[in-house]
């Protein structure tokens, strides 16, 4: 059964959401607030893999819950319900570690293909198994294990989100390529993605968060001004 959390204070939205996901075969966990959101995970023990959480809650907002999750589980996927007005909220949550937004109102088939897009990209990760050291891929300092779906640095591990990975899987796999925002919203979120391409942007800052050591001044995941990236080792 493919487990899920939503965290939406407002009865009908969670409600609208809560029938499309049975619909499509999820288990669902419902929560009002971001207190009673983090109760549930900790009681599932881990075994949710998608949370929906609106930013908007009373208590403990959604970014705060996702910065908790994310804590939790790097692997797990999250996708924040924002407003239109909240620009800023949507970028905080990409950076608190949220893989995807969607801005309300939605249309269920919106919803449903944001969530089986990262539902995926999650099983993946929980597919890789053990260890195989036989599948990397080195580029300077930084080795990327495809079995395991890990990145280190100098035998130090950088913990990623899976989309993170992927992003850091398609540079590896064109080191001192430019690539487009794009090309890249394209192979990591898919070609029918509905979203905005500045989702890309967003998870770049983090990536360069993680592996920079100056994130102002980066060396290695390079601005292609007017198109995109480029990996340099």
């Amino acid at each position: 059964m493919k487990r899920i959390l939503i965290a939406e204070d407002e009865a009908t939205i969670r409600e609208f959401v809560v029938i499309n996901l049975k619909r499509s075969g999820f288990e669902v966990f419902e929560a009002s607030c971001g207190e009673e959101a983090l109760k549930i995970y900790d009681e599932q023990n881990g075994r949710i893999e998608i949370a929906l959480l609106d930013i908007m809650m009373p208590g403990i907002d959604g970014i705060t819950v996702c910065r908790e999750l994310r804590k939790r589980s790097p692997n797990m996927g999250i996708i924040m319900l924002t407003a239109k007005s909240q620009e800023m909220d949507k970028v905080g949550g990409l950076m608190m570690g949220a893989d995807d937004y969607i801005t309300k109102p939605f249309s269920p088939s919106e919803l449903m293909a944001r969530i089986d897009a990262l539902y995926r990209r999650v099983k993946l990760v929980g597919s890789a198994g053990e260890p195989s050291y036989g599948k990397e891929i080195t580029s300077g300092d930084f080795t990327l294990n495809l079995h395991n779906r890990t990145l280190t640095r100098n035998n130090e591990l950088i913990e990623l989100t899976q989309v993170e990975f992927q992003i850091m899987e398609y540079f590896f796999t064109n080191p001192g390529m430019a690539l487009s925002r794009t090309n890249i919203l394209n192979k990591v979120w898919g070609e029918g993605y509905f979203g905005e391409e500045k989702i890309v942007d967003v998870n770049i800052r983090r990536l360069r968060m993680k592996i920079e050591d100056e994130p102002s001044n980066p060396q290695h995941i390079v601005t292609v001004w007017g198109l995109g990236y480029k990996w340099e080792a």
